[in-house]
């Protein structure tokens, strides 16, 4: 689909080839495709040569001997008696050179009798040794143990046909049989004009074996096609001559998508809508896709219209349709591929071994199925799109489900027609023949099909015009109608996919991220450059599309296509794919006058179906060229001749050589062509030959990618070891990168100061680079395995170590050898801590995933496995222990694996060591409704013991997720250990007691809460009394809690501050006990404040996503709560010594003053008896509240509510002016300074714009 076609040729094809048996070196077994020896020798399959190709060599496209003979037979040859069906078969291919650029092949496979008598004397040997086996295995008696056992089961019959079975079957007797043999004529061409070089090879291969001889010798249509026949230019058509009919070709112009010539409606028929569309999803995401079909056109079908589909996007890794059987190792790449493997129509998908199937999709093409990976987003908008192409479908009268019958009988007209194409009227008309009625009326889905229609509300009464119109067009159209069907159905089913692409990406410019070095810079840097604003396009997207754009935005073909634009300024450079893009986006913007920036997920159908197709169709009726007819050659008398019925050797010397005369042989085209297209051809890169720009457009194309194609030639164990070092260098580099990605990520600014990259890159949501490194994880795991078990080659392997571990622990203790790292092991922490951490058990970790029953499969128990070693920040360390068993490594994998190539595999670990630097909460935000145990300890102060405290304390713990209710904790111990679901990231703890006993008076300093799974230890700081009578009177109390960050000793990374906010101005003046309250003045009072609010506006400025805790922001650390009470507390008088007043106890006289300045009336406006009203009400709620919270804790729930309502401004104004003021404060205090509360309400008054939802448990009890 690229337009990297070969570059300078200018010639339809390139070469014409033959292949087949060789019959000079006679029958060699191909041991390489695998086929076993028990097969009858007719079913094995031989050594195919190339017998002849001409001409010798072209210098733009050098002849690959090794490549197009393994893809014209990719079996080798087979053979066949007069018993076997014999039809001809038509395949074509695809050979991807070093630089990415593609040739096609179109083969036709089609069967002559072998002459030769060495060979067949040879196949009836082969038989006699074959069946002489077969008899001893049914001959030789099982090991007999009684004298039935003679007697052979039927299961046994059955696996070892009868003899008399054999000979019916698979016999071949010299004397009674005629041997036939495969042969394969195929032409080579720069471009995949599938249907011409289909009738060409048809009708050459109707010349062999049509009683009369054909017009001309074979050779002057061969010679023809190679030298006489021009591509046409792009947006040109073209016709030539056949041997029995003219064939046509037709190019798409530079403003129209690229070339495509495979039935499209081939591929619906096989898997339907809905399997198209997440083969597309798959192929999109870069995920391994494994097509498998017993026909190689199939293969080839499929993957070109999964590629071609994509536009404007291209494949931009391993691309190998048709995989030659002796290449099979090569579903061990550990890299992206597309690639599709024969199937022998025998053996079902369980008996196929498939090296890893953690992030696979596999097709299978002749069952009409698909297997997809687990996880798959979806398709934005995907009903939608659904509908659109199925309107299209049903307009051609095609089924959207898979419909196989219709394409079985399709390939049988086909079929049909092809033996009989010299009477062109018959095939005129076969399409509109009763056949094509009788394929609707047989056909079972059309139930299906005329619900559909009336959902869609296409009329049927439409679909009859349709038809009508397409015969009327005949009389001008020069091509059958099933070709013009074939291109009317492919180009509107292609515009509209491509439709989806503009408008997902109508604004995707504005986000390029244009380099600011030079070309030459940029490219040195590349890797480690960001070339999309991948945030802010995300943050413009409609919800439901993130799941799959933010993994699309991470592929190799994104990446690809923005380097491509960058590189590309003015049109003139542009690559054809882009230029048409960008001019369809440009008419997009002109239409849609919605501003680009909107979020919408508005679907929006194609609108320039009309014009595609007309551009098609008027090219069809009117050739702009006829090329040279074909003429007599200049040959020897003699030459030409040939036997009926065999394809003959052509005369060398003729074919080697193209017309010296002709003035385009060695230049460009015909002179009047080509002025009139150097513009057209110019862009199409058909003379970029030494341009710099092609060879950086290649560069970053290659960037990414390893190997887009296996080296199809002799694979000697040097080649494969080279093959599979390109791929152990590849997965580092990826890893390198993923991880650096995922660290800047993570580390957003914080890493930016730090030098790591740019600011542009947060908000890409974590989950898909996890699942990302999670793929790459699994690639490295399955590669050079020597026996998969079960789909992740990483948990199969974890399970191995499991085994191996429990058995050796089950000997005596201390025998381990010493390079293990035991267990016991516990990570060192600060000492005094009350909860020693977590000891680090990879074993441990194991059985924590094994325990959770929602986990089904195994690749998502290696996936909850990676997530939680994370979130632990023991990737590494655990990898590492898994890979120091080097006797299970040597035992599971190859020499040449990743996991065995001793430098890299340090290297790897390294670089996931980097991941311990940052936080991640990917166990515990995904896996959130399992149980999890936690264990929490309360910690009295030690200066006041709390040996003689009497009450019965209970804590009730609250997270993002949940909370758990009330728990009692037993008052001897003052730990509890209980399960519940997830709770997720801890937020707060209530805590209180009953009051009960001589001394209820209880100081505590803090308490500590663990998840028993992650290990993530929370510190809730308390440091106040609870008691009747002491403090400020309460019995419970809410406390906020932070993470503790264990930080340890050993393998420490430069690590960065947790996810706290940066220390902020407050703590550089705050540097006294908690205890002694510090007095601050009013210009470090206001900067409190201003911070306070700052924080929680940032918080509300983050995507959703990456936001924090707004409890801590409310009631934390110089949160909001505190700022303010350091406002009402900047001179309040303290009437006596020891007795303490509070600042509720000022609110509630305050709260008197109000209630009494109503009742009697006093004149004031509308509005302050609204604010009084509030605040008042607010009041009376939290004092009528059954909780015992103290005075404090009722300030804490006042301020919360304010902030939720957007009223604390209001509050400070009533209270400024309230009279209690004047008495409770000193003249300097700052509630009495007009212009300090003038600032202090206009900075509360930023939280109005805010939806701020308080925690459930800062509000319970409290019905507002």
């Amino acid at each position: 689909m690229s337009t990297g076609f070969s570059s300078s040729s200018c010639r339809f094809a390139d070469y014409f080839v033959v292949c087949g048996l060789d019959t000079e070196s006679g029958l060699e077994p191909d041991e390489l495709s695998g086929e076993n020896f028990e097969q009858s020798p007719l079913r094995r399959t031989f050594k195919s040569k190339v017998l002849a190709h001409y001409p010798d060599n072209v210098e733009w496209n050098p002849f690959d001997q090794d490549a197009v003979g393994m893809l014209c037979m990719p079996k080798g040859l087979s053979f066949r008696t007069q018993t076997d069906i014999r039809e001809p078969q038509f395949h074509s291919f695809i050979i991807t050179r070093e630089d990415g650029s593609r040739t096609y092949g179109f083969a036709l496979t089609f069967f002559e009798e072998v002459t030769s008598k060495q060979i067949c004397s040879a196949m009836q040997t082969l038989y006699h040794m074959h069946n002489a086996e077969q008899y001893d295995i049914l001959h030789t008696p099982p090991t007999p143990r009684s004298p039935e056992d003679h007697r052979l089961t039927p299961q046994q019959l059955h696996a070892a046909p009868s003899i008399s079975r054999l000979q019916r079957f698979n016999s071949y007797d010299i004397s009674r049989d005629t041997l036939y043999v495969s042969k394969c004529i195929c032409l080579i061409t720069p471009m995949a004009f599938a249907n011409a070089c289909r009738k060409v090879l048809e009708q050459l291969h109707q010349a062999v074996t049509s009683p009369q001889p054909p017009p001309l010798p074979l050779e002057s249509y061969v010679y023809n096609v190679l030298y006489e026949v021009p591509l046409p230019p792009a947006g040109r058509s073209l016709k030539f001559s056949g041997v029995y009919g003219p064939v046509l070709c037709q190019r798409p112009s530079t403003i129209e998508l690229p070339l495509f010539d495979f039935p499209l409606q081939e591929v619906f028929e096989l898997l339907g809508l809905e399997n198209v569309l997440q083969l597309f999803t798959c192929a999109l995401l870069e995920i391994q896709i494994l097509l498998y079909s017993q026909h190689y056109q199939r293969l080839m079908t499929v993957a070109e219209s999964i590629t071609a589909l994509m536009f404007p996007f291209q494949w931009q890794h391993v691309y190998v349709p048709i995989l030659p059987a002796s290449l099979l190792h090569f579903l061990d790449a550990p890299v992206p591929y597309l690639m599709g493997l024969h199937s022998n129509g025998q053996d079902d998908r369980t008996k196929l071994e498939l090296p890893q199937e953690a992030n696979l999709c596999f097709v299978d093409i002749d069952n009409h199925f698909i297997e997809l990976p687990e996880d798959l987003p979806q398709f934005p908008n995907k009903l939608e799109f659904i509908q659109e192409i199925s309107e299209v479908l049903l307009a051609f009268g095609m089924s959207p489900e898979a419909n196989p019958q219709c394409s079985e009988v399709q390939s049988k007209i086909r079929g049909f027609r092809s033996g009989d194409m010299s009477s062109d009227k018959r095939n005129g008309n076969l399409a509109g023949s009763p056949l094509n009625s009788y394929l609707l009326r047989e056909n079972q889905t059309i139930a299906r099909l005329q619900a559909l229609v009336k959902r869609t509300g296409v009329s049927l009464e439409k679909l009859d015009v349709k038809e009508d119109t397409s015969t009327n067009k005949d009389s001008k159209v020069q091509c059958d109608e099933d070709e013009m069907k074939m291109h009317q159905l492919n180009i509107r089913v292609r515009e509209v996919f491509a439709n989806r692409f503009t408008q997902m990406f109508s604004d995707y410019e504005v986000f390029v991220i244009q380099p600011s070095q030079d070309k030459e810079s940029w490219f040195s840097n590349r890797d480690q450059m960001q070339n999309f604003d991948k945030a802010s396009f995300l943050s413009d997207q409609p919800e439901p599309y993130l799941p799959f754009l933010s993994r699309f935005l991470e592929t190799q073909m994104f990446a690809s296509f923005i380097d491509s634009k960058i590189l590309c300024h003015d049109d003139e450079d542009k690559e054809h794919t882009l230029r048409v893009f960008d001019s369809r986006v440009d008419k997009i913007r002109m239409l849609n006058v919605r501003t680009p920036t909107l979020r919408t997920s508005m679907y929006q159908k194609c609108t320039n179906i009309d014009e595609a197709e007309k551009a098609i169709e008027m090219r069809l009726c009117k050739i702009d060229h006829t090329a040279l007819h074909p003429h007599l050659l200049d040959m020897k008398i003699g030459q030409g001749r040939y036997e009926p019925g065999f394809f003959p050797r052509l005369q060398s010397d003729v074919l080697s050589t193209g017309p010296t005369s002709n003035k385009w042989a060695k230049r460009s085209a015909p002179a009047q062509w080509r002025r009139r297209d150097r513009q057209k051809q110019h862009t199409e890169h058909l003379y970029l030959d030494n341009d710099q720009r092609e060879k950086y457009i290649q560069e970053a194309r290659n960037l990414g990618t390893t190997l887009r194609q296996p080296k199809l030639s002799n694979l000697s164990p040097s080649v494969i070891a080279q093959t599979n070092w390109k791929f152990v260098e590849g997965l580092l580099k990826e890893c390198r990168n993923k991880t650096k990605r995922m660290l800047v990520e993570k580390m957003g600014r914080e890493a930016v100061e730090l030098g790591h990259g740019e600011v542009s890159i947060t908000g890409v949501e974590e989950n898909t680079l996890i699942a990302s490194l999670c793929d790459l994880l699994e690639r490295i795991w399955s590669h050079g395995l020597q026996v998969k078990q079960g789909k992740s080659a990483l948990w199969s392997h974890l399970l191995h170590y499991q085994e191996s571990k429990e058995k050796r622990d089950a000997t005596p203790a201390g025998l381990g050898p010493p390079g293990i790292i035991h267990d016991t092991e516990r990570r060192k922490s600060d000492a005094g801590c009350a909860m020693p951490p977590l000891k680090v058990s990879l074993i441990q970790d194991m059985r924590h995933i094994q325990n959770i029953s929602e986990i089904k499969t195994d690749v998502g128990k290696a996936r909850a496995w990676v997530r939680l070693s994370m979130e632990k920040k023991l990737l590494s360390r655990h990898l590492k222990q898994l890979l120091s068993d080097h006797e299970l490594t040597k035992k599971l994998y190859k020499r040449y694996a990743f996991l065995r190539c001793d430098d890299e595999k340090e290297q790897f670990l390294y670089h996931l060591l980097s991941f311990n630097a940052v936080d991640y909460f990917c166990f515990t935000n995904v896996f959130t409704t399992i149980m999890i145990p936690y264990h929490v300890v309360i910690i009295p102060s030690k200066k006041l013991g709390g040996s003689m405290f009497t009450a019965n304390p209970w804590v009730c713990v609250s997270g993002e997720l949940a909370e758990t209710g009330v728990l009692q904790v037993p008052k001897n111990t003052l730990e509890i250990t209980f399960e519940c679901q997830n709770l997720g990231k801890l937020t707060t703890i209530q805590m209180g007691h009953d009051n009960s006993g001589l001394y209820a008076k209880w100081l505590v300093e803090c308490v500590m809460v663990r998840n028993g799974i992650t290990g993530h230890t929370y510190k809730f700081p308390c440091g106040r009394w609870l008691g009747k009578g002491v403090d400020d009177g309460s019995l419970e109390r809410i406390l906020v809690g932070e993470l503790v960050t264990n930080t340890e000793n050993e393998e420490r990374m430069c690590r960065t501050p947790p996810m706290q906010q940066s220390p902020g101005m407050m703590r550089r003046f705050v540097t006294i006990s908690p205890n002694s309250k510090p007095k601050l003045n009013t210009g470090q009072i206001q900067e409190g404040v201003g911070e306070a609010i700052n924080g929680i506006v940032k918080h509300f400025h983050k995507p959703e996503k990456e936001r924090g805790s707004l409890t801590l922001l409310l009631c934390g650390e110089y949160g909001l709560v505190w700022a303010l009470e350091q406002v009402f507390q900047h001179g309040f008088k303290s009437p006596r010594l020891f007795k303490n007043v509070f600042i509720w106890d000022f609110l509630e006289k305050s709260q008197v003053y109000f209630e009494s300045a109503e009742q009697s009336q006093m004149t004031q406006d509308e509005n302050w008896q609204m604010r009084v009203r509030h605040f008042c009400h607010f009041m009376r709620a939290i004092n009528s509240t059954p909780r015992n919270i103290g005075k404090d804790g009722k300030f804490q729930m006042l301020v919360c509510l304010g902030a939720r309502d957007h009223l604390l401004h209001h509050w400070i104004a009533l209270l400024a002016e309230c009279p209690i003021t004047a008495q409770m404060y000193e003249d300097t205090a700052l509630l009495k300074d007009h212009s300090l509360v003038n600032s202090l309400i206009r900075v509360l008054q930023t939280l109005q714009e805010f939806n701020i939802t308080l925690e459930a448990s800062l509000v319970k009890g409290i019905g507002i």
